[in-house]
């Protein structure tokens, strides 16, 4: 017979299977188990679709009256793309839910398990918890700040380089870490980038992983530098692309020809305002977004308090050059007591390379 645990470790495994499709809907797997047999599992599928629990309830081999319900986020009471979950469970006649965390959503937050005790279910929450709310750091963060979760990620030498002397960049890391960047670029609505990254290397910011999606492109142009002919602007047809520019909407007029979403935002010490641009951001429902820009945009993000996570790969070759290019550029700080502070990191080990993976304080 398996505990709450293991059965909340599955619950957890179906919920992955959802990273990067749902957003901005949080992730979430459920397993519901009867006469210590699972009879039915789910998970959250993509946005709009149904949730976990009515995704298992609909799998399910018997009945599941009497059974008992894993969820690894509270069940939702409320009317939003689909019915409350808590009517679904009701109605089952499932008599009793094992939640790993509670919903951070002000329309839910306790209110879905409370539901369900008025209704005589047993609920039992905090199985797991941490595992649960650090698969949804994304959605708590959105769901309370309605700003994007910005993570700001760069590889470097040992030395500190992003580049060599010569500004070439390819590649600093090696192969198992490239490929989780491009985990990421699915994982996360949005990347980012500034213009000197594009003119520099005309990338084109997409997941290049099969069966996979692409992130919306946005490209921070104060001036609007960025050639029609790069590939950005090409593709816009294909993948949404943004460009945040302090310009008129008339000197915008070739690229939103051309496909692309033009916001004006206001420019503050020089470039665009980057708080301006994460609310408005935010309104178009981008949840997150993986940044992926040279030191200037690196500088200017973190001075405007926008960054939350920090990625560093760091790769065992050193470069040198009192020229070639580090991770963050700008003024700098005065002295270390001023920097910027992080968390304790998480270490994974790629390949060759190490990721190094930071909360900013």
């Amino acid at each position: 017979m398996l505990t709450d645990h293991e059965y909340m470790k599955q619950a957890l495994e179906l919920a992955v299977k959802g990273i990067g499709w749902v957003n901005p809907n949080p992730t979430v797997g459920a397993v519901i188990v009867k006469g210590n047999a699972v009879i039915g599992t789910g998970y959250h599928h993509g946005f709009g679709a149904a949730h976990a629990e009515r995704d298992a309830l609909s799998n399910c081999t018997e009945s599941p009256k009497g059974a008992t319900l894993y969820v690894t986020l509270e069940p939702c009471c409320h009317y939003g793309k689909t019915p409350p979950c808590t009517d679904a469970i009701i109605e089952s006649g499932i008599r009793r839910v094992v939640i790993g965390c509670l919903d951070a959503n002000p329309l839910v937050a306790g209110k879905g398990a409370a539901i369900l005790q008025e209704q005589g279910i047993e609920v039992v929450h905090g199985v797991r918890k941490e595992e649960c709310m650090n698969l949804n750091q994304v959605f708590f963060h959105f769901i309370q700040k309605k700003t994007p979760y910005v993570v700001m990620k760069y590889a470097m030498t040992m030395d500190g380089k992003i580049a060599a002397a010569s500004g070439d960049s390819k590649w600093i890391t090696g192969k198992t870490a490239r490929m989780r960047v491009q985990e990421d670029r699915h994982r996360y609505s949005a990347i980012m980038v500034g213009t000197g990254t594009v003119l520099a290397d005309d990338p084109m910011l997409t997941c290049r992983l099969q069966e996979c999606k692409s992130p919306v492109r946005i490209i921070c142009d104060t001036r609007l530098r960025t050639p029609l002919t790069a590939n950005v602007v090409k593709t816009a047809g294909s993948y949404k692309t943004i460009f945040a520019t302090c310009c008129s909407q008339a000197q915008a007029a070739p690229y939103i020809d051309a496909g692309c979403e033009v916001l004006s935002i206001k420019e503050t010490d020089g470039h665009v305002d980057l708080n301006e641009l994460m609310l408005r951001l935010g309104e178009q429902g981008l949840d997150s977004i993986l940044l992926e820009g040279g030191g200037t945009l690196n500088w200017s993000a973190l001075n405007s308090q926008i960054v939350n996570k920090v990625q560093a790969y760091l790769a065992p070759k050193l470069l040198g050059g009192e020229k070639a290019k580090s991770p963050v550029g700008g003024m700098g700080v005065s002295s270390p007591d001023n920097g910027f502070f992080l968390t304790p990191p998480t270490i994974t080990r790629l390949g060759d390379d190490i990721l190094l993976e930071s909360e900013v304080l």
